[in-house]
Order: C-alpha cells, then structure tokens, then sequence
C-alpha cells in the first residue's frame, strides 16, 4: 500500500480515528487511547493498490473512507470482485491472521482513507484484550456466512439470477439515494466481475432489465425502479 500521508486537518483525522472504534463497541477508555497512538492513516488513490496478491500483510488495515474491492485474476485470467468493502470494513484480516501472504488483491474503487495499524502492535492489542479478539471472530464468521452465499449464487444462478443477485447486494451494501440510484457508482466492468460474467453480457443484460422496467440506466448509474421484481429474478436463478 502507498504510504501516502492523509491530507486533513487535526479534527478531520481524529474524526477518522473515531470511525475505527465502530468495530470495536464498548472499549475502555484506555485502551482506545492506546489504539490511537497506533493507528496510522494513509490514503490511496482511486484505482490504487491498498495490497496486491503475494504481498506479506504488514499489519491490520480497516477502510475508514471511500470503497474499495478485493479482486482475484482467477485462473483464467479474468478478474472476479471476491467482495466490496465500505467503511467500516476490514481488509486482508484472514491473511495477516493466518500468517500468509495474500491470496488477492484488494483496489480502492475511488480516494480511499485506510486505517493501519502495524502486526507486532495489533498483535499485543488483540492478545491484551479478549474484547477486540471477539469483535474480529464476529467479522470472520459473519464475512464467512456472506462468502457461502455468494458461491452458491456465482455457481448455480444463470446470468440474469446472478445479476439481479449482485444489484440486490449492492443495494444493501450501499444503500439507494433518495431518487432511486444505487449509492455506488460501479463499471460496468466492475458488475460484471461482482457477478462472474464478462462485461459485455453485464451490458447486455442490464439493457435488458432497463427495457422491461426494472432499473433505468442513466449514463454510468443505475436507478432502481422495481426491487420486487429483482427479487424475484434473484429467487429463480
């Protein structure tokens, strides 16, 4: 990851800091102090690396502003979005707790603020307090449910179920704004890799559910104009 320093003011970075605390609720006072000192902020640009696959993890990273995806060549070549991350999300934890080098890459989607704080410090926090071992067990279990479901969907939906199924999840993810548009503003490369197709049938079947109603295009965004209906799509693979 580019060690570029984060350009705000005091109050903005301490307002960074705070977000860090939402993974881990109701620690004491103390110990948040100690965290803080710790933990260093850096940005990354959009479309820049926060880690590619191979690299050795260096310490715990949580994004704490912008988006960012993790993303794997595949052994075709072709890339596939393994997951999106937004804030407060955690990144390449089963790595760095596995003591392995990462298995993917992870990319910001636009400017991004990472929260890192280094492995030999993370390690005595983690050791030192069975709260913040339970928090990150919770992400894990919880990352791990959401993995299982996905593969299911990748594996056995047919293009337009598992692209209904990556819109769905994008809508939960990120939320809507109030007109209707997904909160994210994805590629249409990018769609198709959250749904393991290439980018043209993610075009074309994106034309298609415009045409019949479902979501309207307008230019790079997508307004979504009957859920219900891409529920049902997603039910039926």
């Amino acid at each position: 990851m580019a060690k570029t320093p984060v350009n705000t003011t005091a109050v903005q970075e301490a307002e960074y800091k705070d977000l860090f605390f939402t993974l881990f609720p109701g620690l004491g006072e103390e110990l948040i102090r100690t965290i803080k000192s710790e933990i260093q902020l850096q940005t990354v640009r959009k479309n820049g690396f926060i880690y590619r696959e191979g690299d050795t993890p260096q310490g715990f990273l949580c994004l704490l502003h912008g988006s960012a995806k993790v993303v794997t060549a595949g052994v075709t070549g072709r890339s596939q979005i393994i997951r999106l991350v937004k804030p407060t999300g955690i990144l390449g934890y089963r790595a760095l707790f596995a003591g392995e080098n990462y298995r993917f890459s992870a990319k910001a989607l636009d400017t991004s603020v990472i929260g890192f704080i280094g492995k030999a410090a993370f390690s005595r926090i983690v050791r030192s307090n069975g709260e913040v071992a339970l928090h990150i067990l919770r992400a894990i279990a919880s990352e791990l449910g959401f993995s299982n479901i996905r593969t299911v969907a990748l594996t056995q939906k047919y293009v337009r179920g598992r692209l209904a199924d990556s819109l769905l999840f994008l809508i939960d993810l990120y939320g809507l704004t109030p007109d209707g548009l997904l909160a994210v503003s994805l590629s249409r490369e990018d769609l198709g890799q959250l749904s393991s197709m290439t980018t043209s049938n993610a075009i074309r079947t994106l034309s298609a559910f415009s045409s019949e109603g479902i979501i309207a295009l307008i230019g790079k965004r997508i307004k979504i104009l009957e859920r219900d209906r891409l529920e049902k799509i997603s039910e039926r693979g």
